[in-house]
């Protein structure tokens, strides 16, 4: 069973904007699971269009399900007809925060934040390739090194696995599993 299926899900999404050591914009998507806390996307692009965006969605809807609900501040790459077009099409509703209000999309501006204290702010981006290097081996050790305290000082990426196990051992799943291996046989 997915995680997506455990919880009534809700994933956040939001934009940061960097530069390289050329002055190039570097725009940075990040996909957040409000429940876990783990950053499901983290990619960075010179820009980053609607169509993008729903690209995007495919990696961690195969990884982790499909989210009752996307929470996102009103950007035109969010609230396109294209993008609520394929939302709908997957089921997946959209929680629009007000204008300016960005505490109402907390758990993305967390990470947001995170992200340019302990990054954007500190490392120097020399090209793409580097940034993206970087990001990489951020977004690794904010899923499975650093503890969350809201967690209970686990990791996201713990607290996630933690979340998948207790849900396969739930005496009524394990029913239902053993029913469709009798079927199956």
């Amino acid at each position: 069973m997915r995680r997506a299926e455990q919880q009534n899900q809700v994933w956040c999404w939001d934009f940061s904007f960097d530069r390289t050591t050329s002055v190039s914009t570097l725009k940075w998507l990040s996909i957040m699971d409000d429940y876990t806390r783990e950053c499901l996307t983290l990619k960075v692009d010179r820009s980053i269009t609607s169509d993008d965006v729903i690209d995007m969605l495919a990696e961690p809807f195969a990884m982790s399900g499909v989210p009752q609900h996307l929470r996102s501040d009103n950007g035109p790459e969010f609230v396109s007809q294209a993008n609520q077009a394929s939302l709908k099409k997957v089921q997946v509703a959209t929680l629009d925060i007000a204008p300016g209000s960005p505490r109402q999309n907390g758990y993305a501006e967390s990470v947001r934040s995170k992200l340019v204290d302990g990054l954007l702010r500190r490392e120097v981006f020399v090209n793409m390739s580097d940034a993206r290097q970087q990001i990489a081996a951020w977004r690794t050790d904010y899923n499975e090194e650093r503890p969350d305290s809201s967690l209970g000082y686990v990791t996201p990426a713990e607290f996630a696995a933690r979340c998948a196990a207790s849900v396969r051992a739930t005496p009524s799943l394990q029913q239902h599993d053993e029913v469709t291996q009798r079927e199956l046989s």
